[in-house]
């Protein structure tokens, strides 16, 4: 049989998953099929990770102005803090505080005498 020359699709479909690709080694960057393969992975890792990423970073922020909150004296715990401040409506998102109790720790103290005087 002769050989039939094909069209641009498949070559077009490969070099998009080839420049998805530009930052692999070995086979996983010169291997249609492994690249393929790598591509997928990666984006089924990637997809799978943005969740996991803002769960970590909410337990980050927990973990800290827990931390703060403990050093510092200004409540017995984080899940005390939080109570009060909605109980309180003091709308305060975990990342505003994790970053106020590390950078300046006395706004911390500020924002549970605000607490404490509204009680």
């Amino acid at each position: 049989m002769t050989r039939v020359p094909r069209g641009y699709i498949a070559r077009r479909r490969r070099t998009k998953m080839r420049s998805f690709a530009s930052n692999f080694r070995g086979a996983h960057l010169r291997l249609n099929r492994m690249i393929t393969q790598q591509v997928k992975r990666a984006f089924v890792s990637s997809h799978r990770d943005r969740g996991r990423q803002k769960r970590d970073f909410r337990r980050l922020w927990i973990t800290r102005i827990n931390a703060a909150t403990r050093i510092y004296k200004v409540f017995d715990s984080y899940s005390k803090l939080i109570h009060n401040l909605y109980k309180k409506k003091l709308i305060l998102n975990r990342k505003m505080l994790a970053q106020v109790a590390v950078s300046n720790p006395n706004n911390l103290y500020t924002i549970s005498n605000k607490i404490k005087i509204i009680n």
